[in-house]
Protein backbone atom coordinates (compact mmCIF):
# COMPACT_ATOMS: atom_id res chain seq x y z
CA UNK A 1 0.00 0.00 0.00
CA UNK A 2 1.14 3.64 -1.05
CA UNK A 3 1.05 6.02 1.64
CA UNK A 4 0.72 9.44 0.71
CA UNK A 5 3.10 11.94 2.02
CA UNK A 6 2.30 15.87 2.61
CA UNK A 7 3.90 19.12 3.40
CA UNK A 8 2.44 18.32 6.39
CA UNK A 9 4.11 14.86 7.68
CA UNK A 10 6.73 18.28 9.10
CA UNK A 11 4.68 18.93 11.82
CA UNK A 12 4.24 15.54 12.96
CA UNK A 13 6.01 17.19 16.61
CA UNK A 14 3.62 20.08 16.51
CA UNK A 15 0.29 17.41 16.19
CA UNK A 16 2.29 15.17 18.77
CA UNK A 17 2.65 17.51 21.25
CA UNK A 18 -0.62 19.73 20.78
CA UNK A 19 -2.57 16.29 21.31
CA UNK A 20 -6.15 17.80 21.10
CA UNK A 21 -6.96 14.78 23.30
CA UNK A 22 -4.54 15.18 26.06
CA UNK A 23 -6.07 16.54 29.62
CA UNK A 24 -2.29 16.07 30.76
CA UNK A 25 -3.13 13.33 33.28
CA UNK A 26 -2.01 9.70 32.96
CA UNK A 27 -5.01 7.79 31.76
CA UNK A 28 -5.34 3.51 32.46
CA UNK A 29 -5.52 1.63 29.56
CA UNK A 30 -8.51 0.88 28.25
CA UNK A 31 -9.32 -2.62 26.31
CA UNK A 32 -9.92 -1.99 22.81
CA UNK A 33 -11.18 -3.87 19.77
CA UNK A 34 -8.63 -2.05 17.92
CA UNK A 35 -4.82 -2.90 18.30
CA UNK A 36 -3.40 -0.49 15.96
CA UNK A 37 -2.64 -2.98 13.39
CA UNK A 38 -2.39 -2.36 9.90
CA UNK A 39 -5.86 -2.24 7.80
CA UNK A 40 -8.13 -3.08 11.24
CA UNK A 41 -9.99 -0.45 10.72
CA UNK A 42 -12.36 -0.80 7.75
CA UNK A 43 -14.23 2.33 6.90
CA UNK A 44 -18.33 2.21 5.68
CA UNK A 45 -18.90 5.75 4.14
CA UNK A 46 -22.64 6.45 4.49
CA UNK A 47 -24.62 8.72 1.78
CA UNK A 48 -21.22 11.08 0.91
CA UNK A 49 -23.34 14.36 -0.17
CA UNK A 50 -19.79 16.56 0.64
CA UNK A 51 -16.70 16.63 -0.71
CA UNK A 52 -15.21 16.42 3.29
CA UNK A 53 -16.21 12.80 2.87
CA UNK A 54 -13.15 12.73 0.09
CA UNK A 55 -10.93 14.57 2.24
CA UNK A 56 -10.80 11.84 4.68
CA UNK A 57 -9.76 9.61 1.94
CA UNK A 58 -7.03 12.14 0.44
CA UNK A 59 -4.34 10.11 1.97
CA UNK A 60 -3.28 6.27 2.74
CA UNK A 61 -3.48 5.07 6.52
CA UNK A 62 -1.44 2.33 7.38
CA UNK A 63 -4.72 1.27 10.15
CA UNK A 64 -7.07 1.76 7.68
CA UNK A 65 -7.94 -1.17 4.89
CA UNK A 66 -7.87 0.08 1.32
CA UNK A 67 -11.67 -1.38 0.79
CA UNK A 68 -13.70 0.84 1.26
CA UNK A 69 -17.35 -0.04 1.54
CA UNK A 70 -19.93 2.50 0.23
CA UNK A 71 -23.67 3.11 0.61
CA UNK A 72 -25.76 5.46 -0.38
CA UNK A 73 -28.50 6.19 -2.63
CA UNK A 74 -27.96 6.02 -6.35
CA UNK A 75 -27.41 9.40 -7.96
CA UNK A 76 -25.03 12.62 -8.31
CA UNK A 77 -23.69 12.56 -4.61
CA UNK A 78 -22.36 9.35 -4.61
CA UNK A 79 -20.97 9.74 -8.03
CA UNK A 80 -19.09 13.07 -6.77
CA UNK A 81 -17.54 11.43 -3.86
CA UNK A 82 -16.20 8.41 -6.49
CA UNK A 83 -14.82 10.14 -8.69
CA UNK A 84 -12.87 12.89 -5.94
CA UNK A 85 -11.57 9.40 -4.85
CA UNK A 86 -10.83 8.65 -8.33
CA UNK A 87 -9.13 11.64 -8.53
CA UNK A 88 -6.61 10.90 -5.44
CA UNK A 89 -6.11 6.88 -6.75
CA UNK A 90 -5.07 8.35 -10.76
CA UNK A 91 -2.86 11.62 -9.51
CA UNK A 92 1.13 11.28 -10.22
CA UNK A 93 2.45 12.52 -6.89
CA UNK A 94 1.41 10.34 -4.28
CA UNK A 95 -1.59 8.46 -5.56
CA UNK A 96 -3.85 6.69 -3.26
CA UNK A 97 -5.18 3.48 -3.78
CA UNK A 98 -8.63 3.04 -2.36
CA UNK A 99 -10.94 0.28 -3.40
CA UNK A 100 -14.31 1.19 -3.58
CA UNK A 101 -16.74 -1.22 -2.84
CA UNK A 102 -19.98 0.20 -4.09
CA UNK A 103 -23.67 -0.24 -2.68
CA UNK A 104 -26.53 2.01 -4.26
CA UNK A 105 -30.47 1.36 -3.71
CA UNK A 106 -32.81 2.60 -1.72
CA UNK A 107 -32.33 0.23 1.57
CA UNK A 108 -29.03 1.92 1.59
CA UNK A 109 -28.75 2.12 5.13
CA UNK A 110 -30.85 -1.28 6.24
CA UNK A 111 -28.34 -3.11 4.09
CA UNK A 112 -25.22 -1.29 5.72
CA UNK A 113 -26.69 -1.92 9.44
CA UNK A 114 -27.47 -5.82 8.55
CA UNK A 115 -24.44 -6.55 7.10
CA UNK A 116 -21.81 -4.24 8.56
CA UNK A 117 -18.72 -4.75 6.84
CA UNK A 118 -16.93 -2.40 8.42
CA UNK A 119 -16.25 -0.88 11.59
CA UNK A 120 -16.00 2.61 11.40
CA UNK A 121 -19.00 5.14 9.63
CA UNK A 122 -17.50 8.20 7.58
CA UNK A 123 -20.82 10.93 7.47
CA UNK A 124 -20.52 13.86 5.37
CA UNK A 125 -23.57 14.76 3.23
CA UNK A 126 -27.22 16.37 3.58
CA UNK A 127 -27.21 17.24 7.06
CA UNK A 128 -31.21 16.27 7.64
CA UNK A 129 -30.46 12.98 8.00
CA UNK A 130 -27.25 13.18 9.53
CA UNK A 131 -28.23 12.64 13.85
CA UNK A 132 -30.63 9.31 12.13
CA UNK A 133 -28.17 7.95 10.81
CA UNK A 134 -25.14 8.72 13.76
CA UNK A 135 -28.17 7.54 16.60
CA UNK A 136 -28.94 4.00 13.75
CA UNK A 137 -24.92 3.41 13.63
CA UNK A 138 -23.96 3.36 16.88
CA UNK A 139 -27.19 1.10 18.04
CA UNK A 140 -25.52 -1.17 15.78
CA UNK A 141 -22.55 -1.33 17.16
CA UNK A 142 -20.44 0.85 14.66
CA UNK A 143 -17.93 3.64 15.24
CA UNK A 144 -18.40 6.95 13.35
CA UNK A 145 -16.24 9.62 12.57
CA UNK A 146 -18.83 12.71 11.26
CA UNK A 147 -18.36 15.54 9.54
CA UNK A 148 -19.43 18.71 11.08
CA UNK A 149 -22.64 19.61 12.26
CA UNK A 150 -24.21 16.51 13.67
CA UNK A 151 -27.48 18.39 14.05
CA UNK A 152 -28.61 21.32 12.35
CA UNK A 153 -32.49 21.58 14.33
CA UNK A 154 -32.66 22.53 18.01
CA UNK A 155 -35.71 19.62 17.71
CA UNK A 156 -33.23 17.23 17.43
CA UNK A 157 -30.51 18.17 20.02
CA UNK A 158 -31.86 15.33 21.89
CA UNK A 159 -31.86 12.40 19.93
CA UNK A 160 -27.98 13.57 19.41
CA UNK A 161 -27.74 13.50 23.05
CA UNK A 162 -29.37 10.09 23.19
CA UNK A 163 -27.00 8.93 20.39
CA UNK A 164 -24.03 9.82 22.60
CA UNK A 165 -25.29 7.76 25.58
CA UNK A 166 -25.88 4.74 22.84
CA UNK A 167 -22.31 5.11 21.96
CA UNK A 168 -20.43 4.78 25.52
CA UNK A 169 -23.12 1.89 26.11
CA UNK A 170 -22.01 0.52 22.96
CA UNK A 171 -18.44 0.59 23.25
CA UNK A 172 -17.74 2.89 20.53
CA UNK A 173 -16.52 6.15 19.64
CA UNK A 174 -18.92 8.90 18.15
CA UNK A 175 -16.47 12.33 16.81
CA UNK A 176 -16.94 14.83 15.23
CA UNK A 177 -14.32 15.95 12.51
CA UNK A 178 -13.18 19.59 14.11
CA UNK A 179 -9.89 20.52 11.44
CA UNK A 180 -9.74 24.08 12.89
CA UNK A 181 -8.09 22.67 15.79
CA UNK A 182 -5.24 22.12 13.14
CA UNK A 183 -4.65 25.40 11.91
CA UNK A 184 -1.03 26.11 13.47
CA UNK A 185 -2.19 29.83 14.35
CA UNK A 186 -5.32 28.47 16.31
CA UNK A 187 -2.48 26.41 17.89
CA UNK A 188 -0.23 29.31 18.90
CA UNK A 189 -2.81 31.37 20.19
CA UNK A 190 -4.14 28.80 22.03
CA UNK A 191 -0.44 28.43 23.31
CA UNK A 192 0.38 31.77 24.07
CA UNK A 193 -3.03 32.07 25.98
CA UNK A 194 -1.88 29.78 28.42
CA UNK A 195 0.97 32.02 29.52
CA UNK A 196 0.30 34.42 32.76
CA UNK A 197 3.59 36.95 31.12
CA UNK A 198 2.18 37.04 27.56
CA UNK A 199 -1.70 36.49 28.30
CA UNK A 200 -2.45 36.86 31.99
CA UNK A 201 -6.18 35.90 32.65
CA UNK A 202 -8.63 35.24 29.72
CA UNK A 203 -10.61 38.48 30.59
CA UNK A 204 -14.68 38.66 30.94
CA UNK A 205 -15.72 41.11 28.84
CA UNK A 206 -19.18 42.18 28.05
CA UNK A 207 -22.05 42.03 25.57
CA UNK A 208 -21.24 44.61 23.25
CA UNK A 209 -17.47 44.07 23.60
CA UNK A 210 -16.70 40.33 24.16
CA UNK A 211 -13.67 38.71 25.52
CA UNK A 212 -13.81 36.14 22.68
CA UNK A 213 -14.89 36.77 18.98
CA UNK A 214 -14.69 34.72 16.37
CA UNK A 215 -15.73 34.74 12.69
CA UNK A 216 -15.74 33.24 9.63
CA UNK A 217 -16.33 34.15 5.96
CA UNK A 218 -17.67 31.29 3.15
CA UNK A 219 -17.83 31.19 -0.52
CA UNK A 220 -20.27 29.11 -2.32
CA UNK A 221 -17.85 29.04 -5.48
CA UNK A 222 -14.52 27.78 -4.16
CA UNK A 223 -11.64 25.50 -5.13
CA UNK A 224 -11.21 22.19 -3.58
CA UNK A 225 -8.13 20.04 -4.42
CA UNK A 226 -7.60 22.55 -7.23
CA UNK A 227 -10.82 22.14 -9.15
CA UNK A 228 -14.25 23.24 -8.59
CA UNK A 229 -16.13 22.14 -6.15
CA UNK A 230 -19.80 21.91 -7.53
CA UNK A 231 -21.87 22.05 -4.86
CA UNK A 232 -25.38 19.80 -4.68
CA UNK A 233 -29.09 22.30 -5.10
CA UNK A 234 -29.71 20.83 -1.47
CA UNK A 235 -26.82 22.34 0.03
CA UNK A 236 -28.86 25.61 -0.51
CA UNK A 237 -31.92 24.58 1.57
CA UNK A 238 -31.49 25.32 4.95
CA UNK A 239 -33.46 22.78 6.24
CA UNK A 240 -31.19 20.14 4.72
CA UNK A 241 -27.93 22.13 4.80
CA UNK A 242 -28.29 24.16 7.90
CA UNK A 243 -28.15 27.52 8.47
CA UNK A 244 -24.76 29.28 9.15
CA UNK A 245 -24.73 29.19 13.14
CA UNK A 246 -25.34 25.72 12.96
CA UNK A 247 -23.13 24.41 10.12
CA UNK A 248 -20.01 26.28 10.28
CA UNK A 249 -20.83 28.00 13.52
CA UNK A 250 -20.27 24.93 14.93
CA UNK A 251 -16.39 25.07 14.39
CA UNK A 252 -16.56 28.37 15.94
CA UNK A 253 -18.04 27.27 19.38
CA UNK A 254 -15.76 24.71 19.30
CA UNK A 255 -12.35 26.95 18.65
CA UNK A 256 -14.01 29.19 21.72
CA UNK A 257 -14.51 25.61 24.35
CA UNK A 258 -11.28 24.54 23.38
CA UNK A 259 -9.18 27.85 23.47
CA UNK A 260 -10.80 29.31 26.55
CA UNK A 261 -11.53 26.36 28.41
CA UNK A 262 -8.81 23.36 27.50
CA UNK A 263 -9.04 19.75 29.01
CA UNK A 264 -12.20 20.80 30.84
CA UNK A 265 -15.84 18.87 30.60
CA UNK A 266 -18.36 21.55 30.19
CA UNK A 267 -22.00 21.54 30.70
CA UNK A 268 -25.01 23.40 28.68
CA UNK A 269 -25.59 24.82 32.22
CA UNK A 270 -22.70 26.42 31.19
CA UNK A 271 -24.16 28.43 28.25
CA UNK A 272 -26.36 31.64 28.61
CA UNK A 273 -27.41 32.58 24.50
CA UNK A 274 -27.96 36.75 25.04
CA UNK A 275 -28.73 37.32 21.61
CA UNK A 276 -28.79 35.88 17.81
CA UNK A 277 -29.53 37.34 14.41
CA UNK A 278 -29.65 35.70 10.84
CA UNK A 279 -29.49 36.86 7.57
CA UNK A 280 -29.53 35.67 3.83
CA UNK A 281 -27.04 35.80 1.08
CA UNK A 282 -28.97 35.96 -2.61
CA UNK A 283 -27.57 33.99 -5.70
CA UNK A 284 -29.04 34.68 -9.21
CA UNK A 285 -29.61 31.83 -11.45
CA UNK A 286 -26.64 32.11 -13.11
CA UNK A 287 -24.31 31.54 -10.45
CA UNK A 288 -26.30 29.00 -9.08
CA UNK A 289 -25.87 27.01 -12.36
CA UNK A 290 -21.74 27.56 -12.11
CA UNK A 291 -21.81 26.36 -8.28
CA UNK A 292 -24.51 23.39 -9.16
CA UNK A 293 -24.80 22.48 -12.51
CA UNK A 294 -28.27 22.68 -12.79
CA UNK A 295 -29.80 25.47 -15.16
CA UNK A 296 -33.00 25.54 -12.95
CA UNK A 297 -33.89 25.88 -9.24
CA UNK A 298 -35.77 22.69 -7.79
CA UNK A 299 -38.95 22.92 -6.35
CA UNK A 300 -38.15 22.41 -2.85
CA UNK A 301 -36.05 25.81 -3.45
CA UNK A 302 -39.00 27.91 -4.70
CA UNK A 303 -40.00 28.93 -1.09
CA UNK A 304 -36.92 30.87 -0.75
CA UNK A 305 -37.28 32.80 -4.08
CA UNK A 306 -37.73 36.55 -3.88
CA UNK A 307 -37.79 38.08 -7.04
CA UNK A 308 -36.00 35.37 -9.11
CA UNK A 309 -33.15 35.05 -6.73
CA UNK A 310 -32.68 32.49 -4.37
CA UNK A 311 -32.12 33.70 -0.48
CA UNK A 312 -30.15 31.40 0.96
CA UNK A 313 -30.57 32.31 5.26
CA UNK A 314 -26.84 30.92 5.43
CA UNK A 315 -25.60 34.02 7.58
CA UNK A 316 -25.78 34.21 11.47
CA UNK A 317 -24.31 36.10 14.78
CA UNK A 318 -24.61 34.96 19.03
CA UNK A 319 -23.38 36.91 21.34
CA UNK A 320 -23.48 34.03 24.76
CA UNK A 321 -21.95 33.78 27.68
CA UNK A 322 -19.44 30.82 28.32
CA UNK A 323 -18.90 30.06 31.92
CA UNK A 324 -19.36 33.59 32.52
CA UNK A 325 -17.16 35.08 29.59
CA UNK A 326 -18.47 36.96 26.74
CA UNK A 327 -18.26 35.78 23.32
CA UNK A 328 -19.34 36.44 19.57
CA UNK A 329 -19.49 34.05 16.96
CA UNK A 330 -20.54 35.35 13.20
CA UNK A 331 -20.64 33.31 10.24
CA UNK A 332 -20.69 34.86 6.50
CA UNK A 333 -21.53 32.99 3.19
CA UNK A 334 -20.80 35.19 0.36
CA UNK A 335 -21.17 33.86 -3.35
CA UNK A 336 -17.22 34.29 -4.43
CA UNK A 337 -13.76 35.77 -2.77
CA UNK A 338 -12.19 38.32 -3.89
CA UNK A 339 -9.44 37.74 -6.35
CA UNK A 340 -6.86 35.97 -4.96
CA UNK A 341 -8.93 35.16 -1.99
CA UNK A 342 -10.46 32.45 -0.06
CA UNK A 343 -12.11 31.41 3.66
CA UNK A 344 -11.24 33.41 6.17
CA UNK A 345 -10.52 33.19 9.67
CA UNK A 346 -10.93 36.20 12.08
CA UNK A 347 -10.22 35.41 15.94
CA UNK A 348 -9.46 37.52 18.60
CA UNK A 349 -9.29 36.72 22.62
CA UNK A 350 -8.62 39.28 25.12
CA UNK A 351 -5.90 38.69 28.10
CA UNK A 352 -5.40 40.95 30.85
CA UNK A 353 -1.72 41.76 29.05
CA UNK A 354 -2.59 41.74 25.49
CA UNK A 355 -5.06 40.48 23.12
CA UNK A 356 -4.44 37.74 20.44
CA UNK A 357 -5.60 38.47 17.19
CA UNK A 358 -5.76 35.38 13.81
CA UNK A 359 -6.63 37.91 10.72
CA UNK A 360 -6.71 36.49 7.23
CA UNK A 361 -7.77 39.52 5.23
CA UNK A 362 -6.31 41.20 2.09
CA UNK A 363 -3.33 43.26 3.93
CA UNK A 364 -2.53 39.04 5.05
CA UNK A 365 -2.63 37.65 1.43
CA UNK A 366 -5.52 35.82 2.54
CA UNK A 367 -2.79 33.79 4.75
CA UNK A 368 -4.30 33.06 8.71
CA UNK A 369 -1.78 35.57 10.58
CA UNK A 370 -1.72 35.49 14.35
CA UNK A 371 -0.61 39.36 16.09
CA UNK A 372 -0.05 39.95 20.04
CA UNK A 373 -0.93 43.28 20.63
CA UNK A 374 -0.28 44.57 24.11
CA UNK A 375 -2.40 46.81 26.01
CA UNK A 376 -1.59 50.33 26.61
CA UNK A 377 -0.71 49.50 30.33
CA UNK A 378 1.51 47.12 30.08
CA UNK A 379 5.39 47.68 30.79
CA UNK A 380 6.66 47.45 27.28
CA UNK A 381 10.59 46.20 28.11
CA UNK A 382 9.67 43.78 30.53
CA UNK A 383 6.53 42.17 28.34
CA UNK A 384 8.87 42.28 24.99
CA UNK A 385 11.21 40.06 27.10
CA UNK A 386 8.42 37.82 28.13
CA UNK A 387 7.13 37.79 24.62
CA UNK A 388 10.62 37.00 22.44
CA UNK A 389 11.55 33.94 25.14
CA UNK A 390 7.55 32.43 24.79
CA UNK A 391 8.03 32.81 21.13
CA UNK A 392 11.69 32.21 19.85
CA UNK A 393 13.20 29.79 22.34
CA UNK A 394 9.75 27.96 24.34
CA UNK A 395 7.05 27.46 21.66
CA UNK A 396 7.39 23.21 20.80
CA UNK A 397 7.64 24.95 17.15
CA UNK A 398 11.46 25.79 15.82
CA UNK A 399 11.95 28.34 13.56
CA UNK A 400 9.42 31.22 14.57
CA UNK A 401 10.19 34.61 14.83
CA UNK A 402 8.08 38.17 15.58
CA UNK A 403 7.59 41.15 13.36
CA UNK A 404 7.17 44.29 14.98
CA UNK A 405 3.72 45.95 13.27
CA UNK A 406 3.17 49.16 15.93
CA UNK A 407 4.43 50.17 19.49
CA UNK A 408 2.82 47.81 20.99
CA UNK A 409 2.27 44.95 18.39
CA UNK A 410 3.93 42.06 16.79
CA UNK A 411 3.08 39.50 14.43
CA UNK A 412 4.10 36.15 14.93
CA UNK A 413 6.22 35.20 11.47
CA UNK A 414 5.68 31.28 10.97
CA UNK A 415 8.05 28.59 8.85
CA UNK A 416 5.93 27.94 5.45
CA UNK A 417 6.58 24.64 6.73
CA UNK A 418 3.82 24.48 9.35
CA UNK A 419 1.43 25.73 6.63
CA UNK A 420 -0.27 22.56 5.68
CA UNK A 421 -3.80 23.76 4.51
CA UNK A 422 -7.25 22.91 5.11
CA UNK A 423 -7.36 19.91 3.13
CA UNK A 424 -4.52 18.32 5.25
CA UNK A 425 -5.88 18.77 8.46
CA UNK A 426 -9.10 16.03 8.06
CA UNK A 427 -6.05 13.76 7.58
CA UNK A 428 -4.41 14.91 10.92
CA UNK A 429 -7.75 14.31 12.90
CA UNK A 430 -8.08 10.93 10.75
CA UNK A 431 -4.81 10.11 12.56
CA UNK A 432 -5.81 11.62 15.95
CA UNK A 433 -9.66 9.26 16.00
CA UNK A 434 -7.51 6.42 14.77
CA UNK A 435 -5.32 6.43 17.80
CA UNK A 436 -8.54 7.09 20.19
CA UNK A 437 -10.00 3.87 18.75
CA UNK A 438 -6.73 2.35 20.09
CA UNK A 439 -6.92 3.90 23.43
CA UNK A 440 -10.68 2.71 23.11
CA UNK A 441 -11.97 5.63 24.29
CA UNK A 442 -12.00 9.19 23.81
CA UNK A 443 -10.53 12.23 26.26
CA UNK A 444 -12.76 12.04 29.11
CA UNK A 445 -13.95 16.07 28.03
CA UNK A 446 -14.78 15.17 24.70
CA UNK A 447 -18.23 14.04 24.66
CA UNK A 448 -19.57 16.60 26.86
CA UNK A 449 -17.95 19.22 24.72
CA UNK A 450 -19.16 18.12 21.83
CA UNK A 451 -22.80 17.70 23.19
CA UNK A 452 -22.54 21.62 25.19
CA UNK A 453 -21.28 22.87 21.48
CA UNK A 454 -24.10 21.36 19.46
CA UNK A 455 -26.47 22.39 22.96
CA UNK A 456 -24.84 26.19 21.87
CA UNK A 457 -25.37 26.24 18.16
CA UNK A 458 -28.94 24.86 18.32
CA UNK A 459 -29.79 27.06 20.89
CA UNK A 460 -28.13 30.07 19.07
CA UNK A 461 -30.48 29.44 15.54
CA UNK A 462 -33.58 29.06 17.85
CA UNK A 463 -33.09 32.62 19.76
CA UNK A 464 -31.95 34.18 15.92
CA UNK A 465 -35.80 32.66 14.94
CA UNK A 466 -37.44 33.86 17.76
CA UNK A 467 -36.40 37.36 17.12
CA UNK A 468 -38.18 37.25 13.50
Amino acid sequence: MKRNVFKWIGVAALVALYACGGSGQKEKKQESAFTGAAGEVKLLVLDPGHFHAGLVQKTMYKQISPDVHVFAPAGSDVQAYLAQVEGYNNRKENPTSWNEIVFTGSDFLQKMLAEKPGNVVVLAGNNQAKTEYISQSVGAGLNVLADKPMVISPQKFSELKAAFKKAEENGVLLYDIMTERYEVTTRLQKELSRLPDIFGELQKGTPDEPAVVEESVHHFYKLVSGKPVQRPAWFFDVEQQGEGLVDVGTHLVDLVQWNCFPNQALQPEDVQILKASHWSTQLTADEFEKVTGMPDFPSYLEKYMVENQLEVMANGEMTYQLKGVNVRVKVEWNYEAPEGGGDTHYSFMRGKLCDLVIRQGEEENYQPTLYVEAHADVDLGTFTGNLEKAVIQDMPITGLSLEKTGDRAWKVVIPDQYRVGHEAHFAQVTQKYLQYLVKGKLPSWEVPNMITKYYTTTEGLKKAREVE
